[in-house]
């Protein structure tokens, strides 16, 4: 019987929590044909060797190295011929129902290329997953300084969307969260796999905002609820700070490659102004300053390279994943 659905798990040393999110999909498996491709960046915590052992219950790409979220979901993508491809972090577990429920609603219009799950936190509560795209100097001002306390609940939910957002009602999104999407093949054929300029952060910030410029439409669909742990493997990885850094390489990556070059310096300058503020408020309370010290370093940096540069970063443009030839 064709595969109808490839799952695809990108693992960086999963532990546990990857062979929590394999058995989910054993207990609540989708209704039809599909198969399980994971892509295995090099772990060193033994969870390749239990990948291994699986024998063919999984197809099992292996790297040598590290290649980074976009770059391993790309392999997947050529890996498998499946006409539906359900994303899925190797940190998150679905739950009863739910990749029935993201196919029902992808396959209800030729139109709709991406859907995506409610998320939970491990103790059930709302891990927020829509967000506008691109982001605004407005969304940042009214979040960094909470003015969003001024406008009524409901307006700051349309107008700000994650945590402002109660994630009940099924909607048109700009961005998704990474850690479980349903997406269709022809999308895939049309505008590419995920750009591998990208090693991590950033990269389905770019993908979502080409699919919505292509046409395509991303919807959140609530009834369909996955687990999600995380953050797990970026901490293996990385400290606090390191962290904090490669979020806002991928973010100022994102902006270079994606926006204009002035909501590119507006986004800079307002980040300059939040994090500036919020460093001299911290020193004067005797906080930490460390990561606000950070933050302003980069974004001075970036703002300084704005301003100097001439054009966009030069490239030769996002990886473009077709369907295997079989």
């Amino acid at each position: 019987m064709p595969v109808e659905l490839a799952i695809v798990i990108v693992n960086w040393n999963g532990g546990e929590l990857l062979r929590r999110s394999l058995q989910s999909v054993a207990q609540f498996p989708p209704s039809l044909p599909f198969e399980i491709v994971v892509v295995d960046n090099a772990s060193t915590d033994g969870s390749r060797a239990w990948l291994e052992s699986l024998g063919d219950r999984v197809r099992l790409i292996k790297n040598d190295e590290n290649q980074g979220f976009g770059r391993a979901n790309n392999q997947a993508f050529a890996a498998t011929d499946a006409p539906l491809l359900f994303l899925l972090n190797s940190d998150a577990e679905v739950q009863r129902g739910a990749i029935d429920m993201l196919v029902e609603t992808i396959n209800s219009d030729e139109r709709i290329g991406v859907v995506g799950p409610r998320l939970i936190n491990p103790d059930g509560t709302l891990q927020a997953s829509v967000w506008r795209n691109p982001v605004t100097p407005f969304e940042t001002v009214a979040n960094a300084f909470r003015l969003y306390k001024l406008m009524p609940r409901g307006l700051r939910g349309r107008l700000l969307l994650g945590y402002h957002w109660d994630h009940a009602t099924r909607r048109r999104a700009q961005l998704l969260s990474g850690a479980a999407l349903l997406v269709k093949r022809n999308l895939i054929d049309e505008v590419g796999g995920f750009d591998e300029r990208f090693h991590m952060y950033g990269e389905d910030t770019e993908w979502s905002l080409r699919i919505v410029r292509a046409g395509w439409l991303m919807i959140f669909e609530p009834r369909a609820v996955v687990l999600h742990h995380g953050g797990q493997s970026s901490r293996k990885r990385w400290s606090d700070l390191e962290k904090r850094r490669t979020e806002y390489e991928g973010f100022f990556r994102f902006q270079r490659l994606c926006l204009s070059r002035r909501l590119a310096l507006a986004n800079l300058l307002t980040g300059c102004f939040v994090t500036l503020t919020h460093y001299l408020w911290q020193r004067l309370r005797g906080r930490p300053v460390e990561e606000s010290k950070l933050v302003l370093k980069l974004h001075a940096a970036e703002l300084k390279r704005t301003l100097l540069a001439n054009s966009r970063e030069p490239a030769d443009g996002p990886a473009q994943v077709v369907k295997r030839t079989l």
